[in-house]
């Protein structure tokens, strides 16, 4: 009652309940007010539970209700031809539209199209390439499944791997086409685990799916034994790893080896992918062995004789957003693996295997494994049902917008709503910048790769140049980033290229969406081409700048690209070899030690979280060893493992690592808390 701040009607009421002429339960309307200023949805609740309701996604697209659509699933492995079927018919069709997972994919089907004299258009999210000269639409149009139109009528449609409806972030791209295109026919393509789901979706639509069986072309062998040793390496070997900096690794050793190699991973440009391709696929070309990571799973036509498993861990982000570390699913070994000895080739069968022994039999319980069904479609809020929320809650910020719309959303079990970190992270960065919602929310939706923190400053400079209806023009973009350019020197020399190149490639997607505020994406285009030959010089050159890099380092270390998950099983460059008999066992330890914290630090209490990746780095000194001896948690045998095969840890010894990491910084935890307590007491 002191407090100034209290209203003269609060001050009042607390004044008689002193008194005792009034009753506690008189606060209640008080507190109702409160609440509903710190929670502004409970005055709306009912408009807003409408506004978010997802469980009938179909009549979300009245056009595509309208007609009676023919579905035609193409199911089967990698290799098996399905969806070649699929594109022949839309080929053959009046109009078509394929809609694909990656922009190499969409320009595949363009050329082929054009090839075949079928006019066929581009769309991709950062391109627009027409058929005719006058720029007219053509009939047929090849694009990235989330630049379809749901409101063009066509002919025929394709959808290619339908299996990716269940992904996190993307699995509303596919839904929203399954569900909404508007063509006399839908032929999907993927992997049978997808079928029920497919089935299922179109029988809440009225429409039937008329189900084609593959069986793969060429037959795919999984070997009795590993490679072992990069000497046993042959021509039209595929080494795949799960990390930058394993593939740095092993195209240096297999450079010592005398051999050239091929090297292709996701952040390099989509036209240095194409060209490393096609040099490991040319007969002619010296270079005879790729190095890659599951980039190839998709979008590259490739003559592979033998995959072989670096590695079958490989890092990943849960649905709580969490990293962990778990072995490769059935369907990603599948989808790999399938690459070698690719119809058509000059290899009539295809081998697959590990680098390591002691991989093998688990990589081959996995690709054994049946592949789990697909149960559940992506969905996304759209920038319509956002602004219907914005308008009942004025004052909400776009990240808070998203929040209350997830949470009150409702689903119905063949459907879940897809992970919005990455918007979440973009909409809180841009914030404190003055824009109107619909603009807001597609700077949010920009593809683009928030660990890059040169593309994420672009982004917000980007962002507080439109807020001033100031044009970002080509002059202001080669400032930012000091084009041109020259060709990289090192490793980070080169990352720093693949992140201008990401910018550029952010600079053309907003230009089609806000064209006069991005005006110069013609010279944009031009640059970024000369922009991925000299990306390609670098990765030509990748030993080279493997070794610029280490000469530049500290002796005794290495520099390394910075990654999430450092878990290695095969840095044995001169660095590891030279002191890999003495410190082995503590390399492998700490790596184990850093890699077990991963997953939990991230989403730690903001109080824990300092101190926990201090604990997290203590252990990886060497004290860590003796202190799991001494618990028992750790025998002389498992430390002798640990020695003779070094970052080389099997999965199993991994993981009895990772529990007694946990149970050890958890029973000193308890302990500091006993004496902080006792010493409060």
């Amino acid at each position: 009652m002191e407090s100034s701040s209290v209203s003269a009607d609060l001050h009042i009421i607390l004044n008689d309940i002193c008194c005792g002429a009034g009753h506690v339960d008189d606060l209640f309307p008080f507190f109702l007010r409160h609440a509903k200023q710190i929670f502004p949805m409970l005055d709306c609740m009912d408009d807003l539970r409408k506004i978010s309701d997802l469980r009938l996604p179909p009549n979300w697209y009245p056009d595509a209700r309208a007609i009676q659509r023919k579905i035609i699933f193409h199911a089967g492995p990698t290799n098996s031809g399905k969806t070649y079927h699929a594109i022949q018919r839309f080929l053959s069709a009046k109009s078509g539209i394929y809609c694909g997972p990656l922009k190499l994919l969409a320009h595949e089907i363009f050329q082929k199209s054009n090839d075949a004299n079928v006019p066929c258009d581009l769309v991709t999210g950062e391109e627009r390439v027409f058929a005719n000269e006058d720029a007219r639409q053509a009939p047929h149009v090849a694009c990235t499944i989330e630049m379809c139109s749901t409101n063009t009528p066509y002919e025929v449609a394709v959808i290619d791997e339908i299996q990716m409806i269940r992904d996190p972030a993307r699995g509303w791209a596919w839904t929203r086409a399954l569900l909404g295109l508007c063509a006399e026919e839908i032929h999907v393509c993927g992997e049978p685990a997808a079928i029920d789901l497919v089935t299922e979706l179109m029988y809440t639509t009225g429409e039937e799916v008329e189900v084609r069986n593959y069986e793969r072309l060429t037959p795919l062998t999984v070997l009795d034994y590993a490679l072992e040793s990069l000497d046993n390496l042959r021509p039209g070997d595929c080494i795949v790893c799960f990390s930058k900096n394993d593939i740095y690794s092993v195209s240096r050793q297999i450079e010592a080896r005398g051999l050239e190699c091929a090297v292709i991973y996701g952040s390099l440009p989509p036209g240095t992918k194409l060209e490393q391709a096609k040099k490991f696929n040319d007969p002619d070309d010296p270079c005879k062995i790729l190095v890659a990571t599951d980039a190839i799973g998709m979008g590259l036509n490739l003559c592979i004789r033998r995959i072989i498993f670096n590695s079958i861990v490989k890092p990943t982000v849960n649905e709580k957003g969490e990293k962990e570390i778990d072995s490769i699913t059935t369907s990603q070994a599948l989808q790999i693996a399938g690459r070698a000895g690719r119809f058509g080739s000059s290899f009539k069968q295809g081998e697959v295997t590990t680098m390591h022994r002691d991989d093998l039999v688990q990589l081959r319980d996995i690709l054994n494994d049946a592949v789990p069904p697909v149960k559940a479609a992506g969905l996304h809020p759209t920038p319509e049902q956002i602004e219907m929320f914005a308008y009942h809650l004025p004052d909400a910020t776009l990240s808070n917008l998203i929040d209350i719309f997830v949470s009150l959303s409702q689903v119905d079990g063949m459907y879940f709503v897809c992970n919005i970190d990455d918007f979440k992270f973009l909409a809180d960065m841009i914030q404190h910048i003055p824009l109107n919602l619909r603009s807001r929310y597609v700077f949010c939706t920009a593809p683009l790769n928030r660990k890059e923190p040169f593309v994420c400053t672009t982004l917000l400079k980007f962002a507080r140049q439109f807020s001033r209806n100031e044009p970002l023009t080509f002059d202001w973009l080669c400032r930012h980033t000091k084009w041109p350019l020259a060709a990289p020197k090192n490793i980070k020399e080169l990352v720093h290229l693949e992140a201008v190149h990401d910018v550029f490639d952010l600079y053309l997607w907003l230009s089609y969406r806000f064209v006069d505020m991005f005006p110069d994406a013609v010279l944009v285009r031009d640059i970024q081409k000369k922009l991925d030959d000299i990306i390609q010089i670098g990765v030509c050159n990748i030993t080279k700048l493997i070794r610029a890099s280490q000469s530049a380092a500290a002796p005794g270390t290495a520099e390394a690209v910075s990654e999430d998950f450092p878990l290695s099983r095969t840095q044995k460059d001169a660095r590891a070899v030279s002191d890999r008999h003495g410190a082995a066992s503590t390399e492998a330890l700490s790596i184990a030690v850093e890699a077990a914290g991963l997953r939990r630090v991230k989403n730690s209490r903001p109080s824990r979280l300092g101190s926990r990746q201090e604990d997290v780095k203590s252990y990886g000194r060497g004290s860590l060893a003796n202190r799991l001896l001494q618990e028992g948690l750790l025998t002389q045998e498992m430390l002798r493992q640990l020695e003779s095969c070094g970052r080389q840890m099997s999965t199993r010894l991994f993981r009895i690592l990772h529990c007694a990491m946990r149970w050890i910084l958890e029973a000193e935890l308890q302990e500091k808390k006993v004496e902080k307590e006792a010493l409060q007491f």
